[in-house]
């Protein structure tokens, strides 16, 4: 003969808990923003031009702030020493050398400034209070950074060489 389990008398008085999903309001970490989906296709073989072509990342920065950031904050926000210089120049002087179209272009120079000009409408569509920061001398890292419409910032990093 086989017994059956007995049920105890303290869970047959408990009412069961109804099982319910937790939905996050936030996408997981891991999953790219739909501002990082589309840039990182316009900027997947592009290489900023200078002493050595260098590509562009797409880069989030914590600081939140409806205000304009400072040179200070992007050292901090870089974890950067004293030592390092780091200022803020015009947007301008990110896009113009690379979305100009000289006469003097061959074929490949004149698909990079298209490609770029198409990376500047989509950056200038999604991303307000554009800023441009400068770090370094001689190997300079470049950041265009901009509000998302979350309030985040995000934008592009690339790599000068100025001797």
């Amino acid at each position: 003969m086989t017994k059956k389990p007995r049920k105890s008398n303290t869970s047959a008085n408990i009412p069961e808990t109804p099982k319910t999903e937790t939905v996050s309001e936030t996408r997981p970490a891991d999953m790219p923003s739909a501002l990082e989906q589309t840039i990182k296709p316009l900027i997947a073989d592009l290489l900023y031009p200078s002493e050595s072509d260098e590509p562009l990342t797409y880069v989030t920065c914590y600081l939140k702030q409806e205000s304009c950031l400072t040179g200070s904050q992007i050292e901090e926000w870089l974890m950067l020493p004293p030592a390092v210089f780091v200022e803020e120049v015009p947007e301008t002087n990110f896009w113009k050398p690379v979305t100009r179209d000289e006469e003097w272009y061959g074929e490949e120079e004149k698909k990079r400034s298209v490609a770029f000009w198409h990376l500047q409408q989509e950056i200038e569509k999604h991303l307000s209070t554009r800023q441009v920061f400068r770090v370094g001398d001689t190997e300079i890292d470049i950041y265009l950074l901009g509000r998302t419409t979350e309030g985040s910032r995000a934008g592009l990093k690339t790599r000068v060489v100025e001797t």
